[in-house]
């Protein structure tokens, strides 16, 4: 096997290794690309691929915007806040 397919596996998976390595049915991350949501994917000739390294970062991503994994993110750790007096 060439050192560049050696490379080019390790760096892409396709949609079912990907749904794989994140854990999900291949049938949501279709979904998901149909839709446009999810990690970025691109075509490479007629399979769909996706960078191990982009599917890691969107999954980043998704923690940071979750304020269960996200303390700064959580409404409990905010100071409350004041109402506003009506004026008439």
């Amino acid at each position: 096997m060439p050192q560049h397919s050696r490379a080019t596996e390790a760096a892409f998976l396709n949609l079912p290794k990907a749904a794989e390595h994140l854990g999900i049915s291949p049938n949501t991350l279709y979904v998901w690309r149909h839709r446009r949501q999810g990690p970025p994917s691109f075509r490479m000739g007629r399979r769909v691929m996706y960078r191990i390294t982009a599917l890691d970062a969107w999954v980043r991503a998704q923690e940071q915007a979750d304020s269960r994994s996200n303390p700064t993110l959580n409404p409990l750790a905010q100071k409350p806040q004041r109402r506003l007096q009506a004026t008439r």
